[in-house]
């Protein structure tokens, strides 16, 4: 583990780019020679900017020795790229990351079917509806999802892959400890107890607009194919496409209405030769030969037809919870269709929020002071409620009950 300095060193160098820093372990065999290197060492190695070589001949060790020590405090696991079980997918990429911070259980990804699914950070209705329903129909057979952690369409995949029991990744653009957007931190907790939070940056780094255009590139890379839901031709997702596209990844894309401005992406990959796909089970038939052991198919005429048990409760279709009734031209809104469920297999806290939901929407907040709960427990047993269709979250991080508990009377 001495050597794990000399990985966090050459990870930190400002101006050394993954690139480059590859050049020079090429070149010097290991990060620890790397350091012991002088200035006209440096000179012998192709592709090193000033701003690089100048980075390099800053030989403190403060800071490496400090992210170590904040990571054996945090339990966040270093992954270097020399470590055996870094992931093969990743390591052939163009530019690899060398240094990897993973909070979680890190995935066999070489054996994965992962599959990353990206998209729109203000999606439809549709585009919610249709990334969460190939999440969970990738978890359900037998697959993985990776994404990023941004509301709209990365949130609504990784809820529904939740709610199909399987494990899900998320990459950040910021250290795993910090939650961004911070109105997801609810599901950072859930996503590093059934998965992996995994980033480049060391804990404690603040996101900028830079920083995601380069995590793309780790996204596709640790992936077998990419699919997009709903973007825009200039967008994160389609730099996420390019990115794959480099690294020889499959494409997917999801079939839009024509003239919507967020099918202009899928519609673009689709002309040039992306796979249609309208669920996550079309994904998983690509890997079926390849993955024999991993691909669970449905076994009915039914589930083949509909999808899996996904076809239940909030992934029927955009909203279906809401009902609406027509007056003249007015729609008016119902609210949420409310069935009755019995109180077995809910937690203590999902059984408080539910009874402090009966009178209409709540914040968080407003939920930690009715019920005493702690916050970090509030905002877990809301994501599954959630991911079990029990709670519709509104915008303003508002909840509402979609069910009410059984009583004696309703039995």
């Amino acid at each position: 583990m001495a050597s794990l300095k000399y990985w966090l060193w050459l990870s930190t160098r400002r101006g050394v780019r993954p690139e480059q820093a590859g050049r020079l372990l090429e070149h010097f065999g290991t990060p620890e020679q790397a350091y012991y290197a002088d200035e006209e060492a440096y000179g012998m190695v192709e592709g090193l900017t000033p701003a690089a070589r100048t980075a390099l001949l800053d030989k403190s060790l403060a800071r490496a020795n400090a992210i170590w020590g904040e990571c054996d405090r945090l339990g966040v696991r270093i992954l270097t790229l020399g470590d055996a079980d870094y992931p093969d997918r990743l390591k052939n990429i163009y530019d690899p990351p060398i240094v990897l911070y993973v909070r979680g259980r890190l995935p066999a990804f070489d054996e994965e079917i992962a599959v990353a699914v990206v998209g729109s950070r203000r999606p439809s209705a549709y585009g919610r509806w249709m990334a969460g329903k190939i999440g969970l129909e990738l978890a359900t057979h037998g697959g993985m999802v990776v994404s990023g952690i941004a509301q709209g369409l990365d949130t609504e995949a990784l809820k529904g892959a939740l709610r199909g029991g399987g494990a899900v990744v998320s990459v950040l653009g910021c250290g795993v400890d910090v939650h961004y957007p911070r109105e997801n931190r609810w599901l950072y907790e859930d996503v590093a107890t059934h998965g992996a939070l995994i980033s480049e940056y060391p804990p404690g780094t603040q996101p900028e607009s830079w920083f995601f255009p380069i995590r793309n590139r780790i996204i596709s890379g640790l992936s077998l194919g990419v699919v997009a839901v709903e973007c825009g031709l200039k967008s994160g997702t389609m730099s996420t496409v390019r990115q794959a596209l480099d690294q020889d990844r499959d494409i997917f894309a999801v079939p839009g209405p024509v003239g919507s401005l967020l099918s202009e992406g899928p519609i673009r990959l689709l002309q040039q030769g992306a796979k249609a796909v309208t669920g996550g089970l079309d994904i998983i038939r690509e890997y079926a030969d390849r993955y024999p052991g991993r691909v669970r198919f449905p076994h009915t005429v039914q589930e083949q037809e509909e999808g899996p048990q996904a076809a239940k409760g909030p992934l029927d279709g955009p909203d279906p919870q809401k009902m609406t009734e027509t007056v003249g031209e007015k729609v008016i809104d119902k609210g949420p269709q409310q069935a009755y469920i019995d109180r077995s297999g809910l937690t203590d806290d999902q059984i408080d929020l539910l009874l402090a939901l009966e009178d209409g929407k709540r914040t968080a907040e407003e939920l930690v002071d009715l019920t005493q709960i702690p916050a970090r427990r509030v905002l877990s047993a809301l994501t599954m409620l959630q991911i079990q269709g029990h709670v519709i979250e509104h915008p303003g991080r508002h909840f509402e009950a979609a069910v009410r508990l059984r009583t004696g009377e309703e039995m």
